[in-house]
């Protein structure tokens, strides 16, 4: 039994994964979308899903500080939407505020170029984001 944390974004999906046990989350990978292109890595997440034997996926929620529901939040609502459609998998929506700007600066504190940055913040925020759920489950 394993769950798959996600940080969804405009352009990329983070994406984490828990231990067999559900005590850690690791990051595995960034996969790119196109949410004007209607393009979600549905097929991807497939693969993934099946190779890790996931049993339920964890979205990142993108409230508003004043706990409103805002652009963004809504697109998570949708992406959940989707994938308990395509999957038939439990999918929970988790309070993701402030993971993106924790773990930038998790990453800046460990002097990581910008660049570099670039590339895992995303699979970085996914990781926060589970790690916060499991956290709360156990």
């Amino acid at each position: 039994m394993r769950i798959m944390g996600l940080d969804v974004g405009s352009r990329t999906v983070g994406v984490a994964i828990s231990d067999a046990l559900g005590w850690t989350a690791q990051g595995i990978e960034t996969v790119k979308i196109n949410e004007d292109e209607q393009v979600f890595g549905l097929d991807r997440l497939a693969e993934l899903i099946k190779e890790y034997t996931v049993t339920e996926i964890v979205v990142g929620y993108p409230k508003n500080m004043n706990n409103s529901i805002g652009p963004r939040g809504e697109a998570s609502e949708h992406y959940k939407a989707m994938l308990e459609e395509r999957f038939g998998l439990p999918v929970k929506l988790w309070d993701e505020r402030l993971t993106t700007m924790a773990a930038e600066r998790m990453l800046i504190d460990a002097d990581v170029s910008r660049k570099k940055r670039k590339q895992v913040i995303d699979k970085m925020a996914a990781v926060m984001i589970l790690q916060g759920y499991l956290d709360s489950k156990n």
